[in-house]
């Protein structure tokens, strides 16, 4: 998102989803203006949802920050609303941190969310999600994962094999490429293919879990329950470990090891 956008006060009390935050999503809504009043309800949600998720990761000593996706048609976004989504990411004094390490050259703009590694809670017209993501721009990121395995072996794979082994429900996804690779029943010699492929600077690395949500109102009624966003906290606080053992920080420091 554009550093510029200022970001809403977080919806307080209890978290439900409606309709209306799905169906301003919807492809006859995407470009409509008139609904961004709806569109930022949920944004708020979100916002409240990713603030939980900062406060958990504060009680396993990760340091993290929240930021959110903008919810009215912009030339950043192509002018559409297609999806809202929370980022939860390495705070302003870790990216100041990092941006020593890689220098002014290779730092670029750390400021935006997405060009750090990040936990995400997401929405869609159809869908509700929620990920690690390294994107191809935070390819500092990828590269300390790969050096970080590279340097351990055959122990470090195991780890990172165990890492996502826990976290069933989840796929392991390589940029846009069809294949998937299922946490929970992964093998070693799987995560070797995964990794033989994986490029950094070239392909976006994700862990995601994705629900589908009924686009008929109708059908919808199951996800507009206070348990949902519950569990789509739940399903994020399940990625720390995976988050902390993959993005580079001071206690995983292995970018140009």
């Amino acid at each position: 998102m554009p550093p510029s956008a200022s970001q809403p006060t977080p919806a307080r009390g209890t978290i439900a989803f409606e309709h209306w935050d799905f169906e301003a999503l919807a492809p006859s809504h995407e470009r409509n203006r008139e609904v961004d009043d709806r569109r930022l309800a949920a944004r708020r949600k979100l916002a409240a949802l990713a603030k939980t998720v900062v406060s958990r990761a504060a009680d396993v000593d990760l340091a993290l920050d929240s930021r959110t996706s903008l919810h009215h048609p912009h030339a950043f976004n192509g002018g559409r609303v297609r999806r809202l989504w929370a980022y939860v990411c390495r705070p302003k004094k870790e990216k100041t941190r990092l941006r020593r390490v890689l220098g002014a050259d290779l730092a670029g703009d750390l400021d935006a969310a997405y060009r750090n590694a990040y936990l995400s809670i997401a929405i869609e017209h159809g869908a509700l999600e929620v990920a690690l993501r390294i994107h191809v721009d935070g390819w500092y990121d990828g590269q300390n994962l790969v050096k970080r395995l590279h340097s351990q072996g055959q122990d470090g794979l195991r780890h990172w094999l165990e890492i996502l082994n826990r976290l069933d429900g989840f796929r392991l996804r390589l940029h846009d490429w069809k294949g998937e690779w299922r946490c929970g029943e992964l093998s070693l010699e799987r995560l070797e293919e995964y990794l033989k492929h994986y490029t950094p600077g070239e392909h976006e690395l994700a862990i995601e879990r994705r629900w589908p949500v009924p686009t008929s109102p109708d059908g919808r009624e199951p996800i507009l329950g206070p348990d949902v966003p519950v569990t789509l906290v739940d399903e994020a606080t399940r990625l720390f470990e995976a988050y902390d053992f993959a993005a580079w920080s001071e206690r995983s420091d292995f970018l140009f090891g």
